[in-house]
């Protein structure tokens, strides 16, 4: 179950951008750079919550998943990729996959965070 969890926290990303309001748009952004990044999608979901005006994505993965959280009250995102390197390495397909992400949001401000999971002791 060894992997690779990367997390991040977007702010001041621009209100212009379709895929923090848009399910739709999203969904085509994350499936995009899923593929380019070697990733196997499996199964997805894409919610708007119109109240608020923000969108999940879930892309589950063979290698394990992708979420997508939208504030664009906050002009706020986060992002979560996890893939496990059971069998391979899918260490810089999660880093391609999350720096895929991070452009196309442009945000003003990140904070990364990598986590390695299921490391023998």
């Amino acid at each position: 179950m060894h992997g690779l969890h990367l997390t991040a926290d977007l702010r001041g990303c621009s209100l212009e951008l379709p895929p923090l309001t848009d399910p739709a748009a999203l969904r085509g952004l994350c499936l995009h750079a899923v593929r380019d990044a070697a990733l196997q999608p499996v199964g997805e979901l894409f919610h708007a919550f119109p109240a608020a005006g923000g969108v999940t994505g879930v892309v589950l993965l063979a290698e394990s998943h992708l979420a997508v959280h939208t504030w664009p009250e906050l002009q706020a995102v986060t992002l979560d990729v996890y893939v496990c390197n059971f069998g391979a390495d899918n260490t810089h397909k999660a880093h391609r996959l999350l720096d895929a992400l991070l452009a196309a949001f442009q945000p003003a401000q990140v904070e990364r965070h990598a986590i390695e999971r299921g490391r023998s002791a």
